[in-house]
């Protein structure tokens, strides 16, 4: 899988953190709520909001 289709670095957004495209989300915030039990659906949702 090409991560780079799913995850951005740039250097003015969020830091220079990695990112999920088209998102202001941090791939370290995914991972945080994955781990604190969040299911991906709410997850997606709480994302849309």
């Amino acid at each position: 899988m090409d991560y780079s289709k799913i995850i951005t670095i740039e250097a003015g957004k969020r830091r220079g953190k990695p990112c999920i495209r088209a998102m202001r989300i941090m791939v370290s915030d995914v991972l945080s709520y994955l781990a604190s039990g969040m299911s991906e659906k709410e997850i997606l949702g709480d994302s849309r909001n």
